[in-house]
């Protein structure tokens, strides 16, 4: 990751200035904000979910357990991985329930246009070498509107508002998805998990192997982290 100067800096006033956001006007809600050491690679997400409002960090439920094991496969565990990696989202606020009753609303095109620009920031600021889309909005963003098994488990090459990164896509993780359970689809984020790893390892972020077990699945109460 390329540094400007005082990036930290920058990271702590962005980090105040998207805390302080009510764009959308979610009432009670505020924004979720990563607060990365040493950010050297960037993961993009969806939206947090519930656990994410309480615990104030991205990822903090139940998916993100599920997250942090594929992660730890690929050699970082969840503490050297919220060291090193800055975790966005298309959307910053958790959008609430589903009305279906199961996981989490989606996040409407209103609030992720309201959102965008956080993103954009980030990537123009960072420039991440390696960028991570997990689930199908944040795949979208970057790779476009295309099935899941077309882009996971592969190393693609994006360009975005902080220049070029070799994106290497993930599932959602959430139990809400049911991708992940259907044939061959396991066999991808293994795929992934391995190319994930090299790039750990290349960056000098891991030492080691990266595992081999099958894929942690996800239960079946999802949220959209």
């Amino acid at each position: 990751m390329k540094r400007t100067p005082n990036v930290r800096r920058w990271l702590e006033v962005h980090a105040e200035e998207l805390s302080a956001c009510r764009r959308c006007g979610h009432s009670g809600v505020i924004p979720i904000v990563s607060r990365p050491a040493a950010p050297r690679a960037m993961l993009v997400g969806q939206a947090p979910g519930q656990t994410e409002v309480v615990d104030q960090r991205p990822f903090a439920g139940r998916a993100g357990r599920t997250l942090f094991r594929w992660l730890a496969r690929a050699g970082l565990d969840e503490a050297r991985a919220r060291e090193v990696i800055f975790i966005a989202a298309i959307t910053r606020c958790y959008p609430g329930p589903s009305p279906s009753g199961r996981g989490d609303r989606v996040a409407s095109r209103r609030e992720r246009t309201l959102c965008a620009d956080w993103l954009d920031r980030e990537l123009t600021v960072l420039q991440p070498p390696l960028l991570i889309p997990v689930g199908r909005l944040a795949i979208e963003r970057f790779l476009g509107p295309v099935p899941l098994e077309q882009v996971v488990g592969r190393a693609i090459p994006v360009e975005h508002p902080g220049g070029r990164s070799i994106a290497i896509a993930l599932p959602h993780p959430s139990g809400a998805s049911s991708w992940i359970h259907q044939d061959g689809h396991g066999r991808l984020v293994d795929d992934a998990l391995r190319l994930l790893g090299r790039e750990f390892v290349g960056m000098g972020l891991a030492a080691g192997t990266v595992g081999t077990e099958p894929p942690s699945l996800p239960g079946r109460a999802g949220t959209a982290a």
